[in-house]
């Protein structure tokens, strides 16, 4: 079952944005300040009653002028932006400001919203409490919906009454039925025609294996099993990720909401890269949420025949992918082809390597002595004339490999001696071709009671 998606939709200025970081602070994953990897954030995971979801910021609905007879451009700019956040998402919080009341904007996308049997929840944003409803509420029943919900991003009132009762119609995850026998779950991303699907039929027709066809998304993708040598590979085929166009940037963040939903359900990532077009920045910005939730990654350069015996051509395209993916220099690349088939046979291989190291686990007392040595090698520098003193440091989780180390002045440490343990505990442990992950906690102090 594929995570459900919420898209907040509504004209802009009646407090999207203020909705969207009351609503995600309730997020209690740990957030990984990934280096190298910079953008504005659009979408994040929200934990509620047990209960998640990807909530995704959209940008505001604009009419397409002021004037009066401007409103054919204007519904058509509505429709465009409304009807992409409705058949992406699986949720829809529609905002509206509650002190301006009902704008024609609003009767349009209401229009909209009902040719979807989507839910869709209308709320009407800074209304402060309930005195406020009774002034305010009512014309917003004029859209002819059954409920509308109050509430202020600012402040919080009725953020939690919309929270509990969104989470309560989310469905049960129940991953059991789908993920048999462990399978490794791999999921292939590119733009459009990259040849992802083409890849993946390959890798079928090729193995000639038990292969059996299981319900994904509620959309239209299909997750494929693929067994091979008692091993099992779920397949999970995603949209093309569109490139972003100069009059549809605020479209630009629906095209990667498939991708985000597939990133939540699997632990590898297939960056499929058109080798006639090169690395773009689009690839590489799919490549940096997949670090944000700690896949592990492996770069495909597909149509690899297209520059068959080209050296100097082959060169350039693997020099430019290095330099536009620092922040992954562990991620194996392989070249293939899906059409003729050539490389497709070092896949899965690679997948199971990377794969064995994604799940590694190691005891504390060999990670002490990588810690030790670390430290005796590159101290880390002073904070206020004070030594920062790395404790101690254990693995807390796997898939990636998560490790806490334990020290006086956590906030002190600077990235760069950051990236150095990383790179010493990849060195020292094998993980060559895995992302791994480091936090610093703070060492609690035991309270002297007098």
């Amino acid at each position: 079952m594929h995570t459900t998606i919420v898209a907040l939709i509504g004209r802009p200025n009646v407090g999207k944005s203020t909705l969207f970081n009351r609503i995600t602070k309730s997020r209690k994953a740990i957030v990984d300040p990934t280096p190298g990897v910079t953008r504005d954030r659009q979408y994040e995971r929200v934990e509620w009653e047990q209960k998640s979801f990807i909530l995704i910021d959209t940008g505001g609905i604009e009419a397409g002028g002021k004037a009066a007879d401007n409103r054919d451009a204007m519904a058509a700019n509505i429709r465009e932006q409304t009807l992409q956040a409705v058949e992406e998402a699986d949720v829809l919080l529609f905002l509206m400001d509650g002190r301006e009341g009902v704008m024609p904007t609003d009767f349009d996308v209401t229009d909209l919203l009902r040719r979807t049997d989507k839910p869709v929840y209308f709320v009407a944003n800074k209304i402060d409490g309930p005195e406020l409803e009774t002034s305010l509420l009512p014309p917003f029943y004029e859209l002819g919906v059954e409920e509308v919900w109050p509430v202020s991003a600012e402040h919080g009132y009725g953020v939690r009454s919309l929270l509990d009762n969104l989470a309560a119609s989310l469905p049960e995850e129940d991953e059991s039925s789908l993920y048999p026998d462990e399978a490794v779950r791999i999921a292939f991303f590119g733009r459009p025609n990259v040849g992802k699907s083409s890849l993946i039929n390959r890798l079928l027709g090729e193995e000639r294996m038990v292969v059996s066809d299981i319900p994904g998304t509620t959309r239209d993708s299909i997750d494929t099993l693929l067994t091979k040598n008692n091993k099992n590979y779920l397949l999970i085929d995603t949209a093309g990720i569109r490139r972003k166009g100069k009059t549809k940037e605020k479209l630009e963040k629906f095209s990667i909401i498939k991708a985000l939903a597939a990133l939540e359900r699997c632990d590898l990532t297939l960056i499929l890269i058109d080798a006639e077009e090169g690395i773009t920045e689009q690839d590489t910005k799919v490549i940096g949420y997949t670090q944000e939730r700690g896949r592990a990654c492996i770069l495909v350069i597909n149509k690899w025949d297209l520059v068959k015996g080209e050296t100097k051509e082959q060169k350039k395209i693997l020099a430019e992918l290095e330099m536009a993916t620092p922040f992954v220099s562990f991620a194996p690349v392989l070249t293939v082809s899906a059409l003729t088939g050539k490389g497709v046979n070092k896949l899965l291989p690679a997948i199971d390597l990377v794969y064995e190291q994604y799940c590694m686990k190691f005891s504390t007392n060999p990670l002490n002595h990588i810690l030790q040595d670390a430290v005796t090698s590159h101290p880390p520098s002073l904070h206020r004339g004070k030594r920062i003193k790395l404790l101690y440091t254990t693995q807390i989780a796997s898939r990636p490999p998560t490790f806490a180390i334990v020290c006086n002045y956590p906030k002190a440490i600077h990235f760069s001696y950051h990236r150095y343990l990383v790179n010493s505990f990849r060195k020292k442990l094998g993980l060559d071709k895995t992302p791994i992950r480091i936090f610093f906690r703070e060492r609690k102090r035991k309270k002297i009671k007098f």
